[in-house]
């Protein structure tokens, strides 16, 4: 569970996510870390997610109290756990001296930990996979609108190899209805790792599509 509740902020947009992979709430400060936890529950490598899950303590250079609380703990699948902080370059550059100690402080609780500890920013998280992403995770939440039609996409697209999304529905349907009715369970299986897809440029109905 997060240590703390984050309080209604006025100048960045705050809110809870429904993610299935957040352990406790999914809060967030700033639509940057929306966006990262949107990343994060996208990941077919990420077990799990808990936002703000330690605070730290230390005593600084004039034996006064100090803590920080990192923002989120991710568990892979496969590699050690990462404690992330997320913030905008900007604000980096502007608090360096202030944000420094508190790396340092959780730099050294993870490696006691045996977990790593990473900073990202805007750069690493607004990408067109990033868009991708925003676009398919909808149709992952909502499923299969039809098993039926999840057959019939997918011995089609074993017979084509290799295609696009339009190519695929205009060989099964000739007209515009059906085809648009075929969509949502494509956009599912793409999102759900079923049909691939590169997700690094943005997702259209020419974009290559395969089986895996």
């Amino acid at each position: 569970m997060p240590i703390r509740k984050i309080p209604k902020n006025y100048s960045n947009v705050t809110g809870i996510a429904a993610h299935s992979k957040a352990t406790g709430q999914a809060m967030f400060e700033s639509t940057l870390e929306r966006d990262f936890l949107m990343l994060l529950e996208f990941d077919k490598n990420v077990d799990s997610f808990e936002v703000q899950p330690v605070k730290l303590q230390w005593l600084n250079d004039l034996n006064k109290n100090r803590s920080y609380t990192p923002d989120v703990l991710v568990y892979y699948k496969k590699n050690r756990p990462t404690l992330f902080e997320v913030k905008y370059r900007s604000d980096i550059n502007k608090n360096w001296e202030v944000l420094k100690p508190k790396f340092k402080a959780a730099i050294r609780f993870c490696k006691e930990n045996g977990w790593k500890f990473k900073l990202i920013t805007e750069v690493e998280i607004r990408t067109a996979y990033l868009e991708s992403v925003k676009f398919l995770l909808p149709f992952v939440r909502q499923g299969a609108s039809n098993e039926d039609d999840m057959m019939i996409l997918d011995d089609k697209l074993i017979e084509l190899k290799t295609t696009t999304p339009k190519e695929l529905i205009s060989s099964i349907y000739s007209d515009e209805w059906n085809q648009a009715a075929l969509l949502p369970t494509l956009w599912y299986l793409i999102g759900s790792r079923q049909i691939q897809i590169d997700l690094t440029p943005k997702i259209t109905m020419s974009s290559k599509i395969w089986k895996r």
